[in-house]
């Protein structure tokens, strides 16, 4: 009698995943695939997010503006470094309460005027009190504040972004340059707008005396300016040879979930359209509750928490009462 077979050896039982592969299959190739998963997956994340480029469709966003990207290091330039050259720009953000355009914005402006070696330094002019919306007011402090290694200005708005490298942030020598011209704007196409992005010296600053603090609420302030620009013999001047046309900019607001101050109350609707010939630098009326240096996304600026003052029998319009 035969003695009983034996059984055969017991092999390690393999993983599901691994069983689905040919019998000679090494890990290796495995490993590389993962590793090229993860390597798209970080360039779709870059590609994706708000702090380099525009969102998909370009110009204006539907929506808030996008996640920003992981933190990067800052660009900063040595300080005997001749190509970024020897103006300094103080890039003044009027701003209330919408955080989530900051996040986008801080990053983006640091990183585009690195690009473009242009020494700035951004401050974010939080007003903090009461009062309605003062965008002129906070710009006139935000100059008086800006401290003298500053020798230009650039009266941004914080949900506005440049798309084309093109366009000129540079010392304004030859007056008043409006970046964000009327043809070049997403939403503002009438002639003597200002608006948006105006970058100007301190010295032509000063001979307009800056911006009148009579306009409480949204709108009217940078047209009053425009007649304060012509009325210091100053001629603006604006970007030429932009071929991108009114997708140069994407504009972060969306009046759907970020309603304007449009309100007009007292004599304000009588007032809007009066030039200011005695007021701006020399009577603006505030104080610094605080002043924070901070980095976002590896980005530095500088954080103004500003109390506006009001005299309610010239302005009774700068309260909601």
């Amino acid at each position: 009698v035969s003695p009983p077979a034996a059984d055969p050896p017991l092999c390690p039982r393999s993983p599901p995943l691994l069983g689905l592969l040919p019998g000679r299959f090494s890990v290796f190739p495995l490993f590389f695939l993962a590793l090229l998963l993860g390597f798209a997956s970080l360039l779709w994340l870059q590609l994706s997010c708000s702090g380099e480029g525009p969102a998909p469709g370009g110009g204006q966003s539907r929506g808030g503006p996008r996640q920003p990207c992981p933190p990067q290091a800052p660009l900063l330039p040595a300080e005997d470094e001749p190509s970024w050259g020897p103006h300094r720009l103080a890039l003044l953000v009027p701003f209330r309460e919408r955080f989530e355009e900051l996040l986008a914005f801080v990053p983006y402006m640091h990183r585009f005027l690195s690009k473009k070696r242009i020494r700035h330094h951004i401050f974010i002019l939080n007003q903090v009190d009461h009062f309605r919306f003062n965008r002129a007011s906070l710009i006139n402090v935000g100059f008086l504040e800006s401290s003298n290694d500053t020798d230009y200005i650039a009266m941004h708005d914080v949900d506005l972004l440049p798309l084309n490298e093109q366009l000129d942030y540079g010392f304004p020598e030859a007056g008043p340059f409006h970046v964000a011209s009327p043809e070049l704007h997403p939403l503002y196409h009438y002639k003597t707008y200002v608006g948006g992005i105006l970058l100007l010296t301190k010295q032509h600053y000063e001979m307009c005396n800056g911006m009148s603090n009579r306009f409480w609420g949204w709108g009217r302030e940078d047209d009053e300016f425009y007649r304060r620009i012509k009325g210091a013999g100053l001629q603006v001047r604006r970007p030429s040879g932009i071929t991108t046309g009114y997708e140069t900019f994407q504009h972060l607001h969306d009046p759907a979930w970020r309603k304007r101050d449009q309100k007009r109350i007292a004599a304000q609707k009588q007032e809007q359209f009066k030039v200011d010939q005695e007021g701006g630098l020399n009577n603006v009326r505030y104080r610094i509750e605080s002043r924070t240096a901070l980095i976002v996304a590896g980005a530095p600026c500088t954080v103004l928490n500003i109390l506006l003052d009001c005299d309610t029998s010239e302005t009774p319009w700068c309260t909601f009462g």
